[in-house]
């Protein structure tokens, strides 16, 4: 078995329970914020709300209900509304990107440089611990810079809008080459062995399908602090190792263990 198990398609996985915060605009929910280079999926499991975006395409809001499937590229901001204990299954590509900054959140332009960013960011108080308070208040600060973002789109202010992409570009451009290489090793490679098996199906070679498994990952007990709300992230643990993993093996007239 390798160190690493691919989920399919190297994708990241997370159970999210949106912030049920109220916010200044009257909401509840998440920060806004943008990937530059992933596309994400909710998975509405139930409750209710709504995903309000931004875009060179303009605003706008989906409903979210339960069996609802919704699904954004890079270049959408984006914001998770709760009208209601909204808990959603979230797919993320390229496993391991979003983890590394793939995601700038729409602090106001001040906020958007280097040395203030991670700061802002942080949601670790004075002793290194995870802080709802700090959560909150991020959530607060991206709230409040998105909201100017739509105040001048609405106005016909395209250039904000720009500036802040400028600026989301620049913040994570000292990590772009170590984002290929997390490209390389996990999309890329899962595609690469697709083919492989691919071209040796053709050539009357069914190796890999002996090597066939099924791995399950139980719900992962530690909450994090996310963007959008609680998460149960299971990547973190896939990336842990065989140690967390449980390798299950399928005999005859049994079912594959699905993720839990």
């Amino acid at each position: 078995m390798s160190a690493r198990l691919e989920f399919p398609g190297a994708v990241g996985l997370s159970q999210l329970e949106v912030y049920p915060w109220p916010t200044a605009d009257d909401e509840h929910g998440g920060s806004p914020h943008m990937h530059l280079t992933c596309s994400e999926c909710y998975v509405v499991v139930s409750g209710h709300g709504r995903l309000e975006t931004l875009s060179h395409k303009g605003h706008a809001t989906a409903e979210l209900n339960p069996g609802d499937v919704v699904w954004f590229t890079p270049g959408t901001v984006h914001r998770a509304i709760n009208d209601g204990d909204l808990r959603v299954v979230v797919v993320m590509q390229n496993s391991g990107l979003p983890e590394a900054g793939d995601a700038v959140m729409t602090f106001p332009p001040e906020y958007l440089t280097r040395e203030r960013y991670a700061n802002a960011a942080s949601v670790l108080d004075d002793d290194g611990r995870p802080s709802r308070q700090r959560a909150q208040a991020r959530r607060d600060l991206a709230i409040e810079g998105f909201a100017e973002l739509k105040r001048r789109w609405q106005r016909g202010d395209r250039s904000s809008f720009e500036e802040f992409c400028e600026r989301a570009a620049h913040l994570v451009r000292p990590r772009l080459d170590s984002w290929a290489k997390t490209v390389d090793d996990g999309a890329l490679a899962a595609a690469q062995a697709t083919l492989r098996q691919i071209r040796a199906l053709g050539e009357g070679d069914l190796t890999h399908l002996s090597d066939a498994t099924v791995t399950r990952i139980a719900r992962p007990a530690r909450q994090t602090l996310g963007m959008c709300g609680f998460l149960h992230a299971y990547d973190p643990v896939r990336r842990a190792g065989p140690g967390d993993l449980v390798p299950q093996p399928h005999a005859a007239g049994t079912t594959p263990a699905a993720p839990s």
